[in-house]
């Protein structure tokens, strides 16, 4: 006979399980995609909740009020949104790199609708975003941000969460120096080509005055474009290498910022 006692206090340490798992699905990549129905995304969030709390050590919780609960309540939900959050901003660097390619091939202008993050990106950008993303699934991403998420109890246990704010600060500041280093690395053979196009163009037109070099190098920038594009396709590994070693680092620099 299984003798199986669920008491109020187990309650209370299950729903901020379920609070940080739950919080952090909103938003990582992958499990946030809007095509993900909501039905499983809460499922995934509850099994993953009830899993973890037969395997994570419990600790008495100390508050007095419901107040104070609620207080470690809205500490386990920012826990679970920075770390979603520091998975899924790199994935924006494909797309700044996307609206530089896009500037220099001419479809600065030309935006769609992206139903995954809901705002309007540039066409390359969401080509090459798609690209990536798929090379990061079959490299196991998604199994590695999960897994961090699970980890993160071991160092940030419920309700020992200590936000070092000047930490993630700088964090953020380094971040935004390698979001712009990566993206120029992303779109530097189309930048190299087009630029060098556009001094051959420069040099023809001084040769060339009658000719209306405007008309003709729209299309040949397009046409150089793509040509680039297709032939670094191979290129497409090594730069989702880049994204998942960022996605590494700004969760190990987050995690190690809250505790």
């Amino acid at each position: 006979m299984i003798n199986f006692n669920f008491t109020l206090q187990d309650l209370e340490y299950f729903i901020l399980i379920l609070v940080r798992i739950s919080t952090f699905i909103a938003v990582a990549p992958y499990f946030s995609m809007s095509q993900v129905p909501r039905k499983v995304k809460s499922g995934l969030s509850l099994a993953v909740s009830v899993m973890l709390w037969f395997v994570i050590p419990r600790e008495s919780l100390e508050y007095a009020t419901v107040i104070d609960y609620a207080i470690i309540v809205i500490k386990e939900a920012i826990v679970g949104l920075l770390i979603g959050f520091s998975a899924s901003i790199c994935n924006y660097i494909i797309l700044f790199a996307g609206r530089i390619i896009d500037m220099d091939m001419g479809f600065a202008m030309v935006n769609i609708f992206d139903p995954v993050t809901k705002d309007q990106v540039s066409v390359s950008g969401n080509l090459y975003n798609y690209l990536i993303m798929l090379c990061l699934l079959c490299s196991g991403m998604h199994t590695y941000i999960l897994q961090a998420l699970i980890d993160s109890y071991e160092l940030v246990p419920v309700n020992k969460a200590v936000f070092n704010v000047n930490g993630l600060y700088h964090g953020m500041l380094e971040f935004l120096s390698d979001y712009v280093v990566i993206g120029f690395r992303i779109c530097l053979p189309i930048f190299m080509a087009l630029m060098i196009l556009n001094v051959v163009l420069g040099v023809l037109a001084k040769v060339a005055p009658q000719m209306n070099m405007f008309v003709v190098g729209m299309q040949l920038k397009i046409l150089t474009g793509l040509i680039v594009m297709f032939l670094t396709v191979y290129l497409l590994p090594d730069i989702s290498n880049f994204i998942f070693n960022e996605t590494k680092k700004m969760l190990v620099t987050f995690i190690e910022n809250m505790y």
